[in-house]
């Protein structure tokens, strides 16, 4: 009979549960402020950038413009982006935090610290900057671009 390893055999395994408490209690945290993990990732996105095309956008954090619209319009809804017509073409559009907006970053930023702090305070401060440079490595040799929304 073939030898099966167990789940608990693969690092991915492990990354992921690592992963899920992570991005679960960060979700949890957000949702306090009435954003979603991925309204925060294109709103933090956003926050350094001068008003911009969804398309610009959907090609920074590698996602669909279809995605890019969906998240927009539930932005826009909560009056935390706002969209206006290009200068340069009136057929385009471009995108940018309101005022309510740009003042909710550095809280949900916050919140962000908070949730690496939580999680990861465990760790000793070597393990921590050894686990990050582990990511940050596989990150570049795998040429992952997306940025997590889930």
């Amino acid at each position: 009979m073939t030898s099966v390893a167990k789940l608990t055999d693969h690092t991915g395994y492990w990354m992921r549960m690592v992963s899920n408490a992570v991005s679960q209690e960060f979700s949890r945290k957000v949702s306090c402020e009435d954003v979603t993990v991925a309204e925060w990732s294109f709103m933090r996105s956003l926050y350094d950038l001068e008003p911009t095309p969804p398309s610009v956008l959907a090609e920074r954090m590698t996602m669909t413009k279809g995605a890019i619209s969906k998240l927009a319009e539930r932005l826009m809804a909560k009056g935390l982006v706002a969209k206006a017509q290009s200068r340069e073409d009136r057929r385009a559009h471009n995108l940018s935090l309101t005022t309510k907006g740009r003042a909710k970053i550095p809280l949900l930023a916050s919140l962000a610290d908070q949730n690496d702090a939580d999680f990861f305070g465990v760790l000793t401060k070597e393990e921590h900057e050894t686990l990050d440079h582990i990511l940050r490595v596989l990150t570049e040799k795998r040429d992952l671009r997306a940025t997590p929304v889930d």
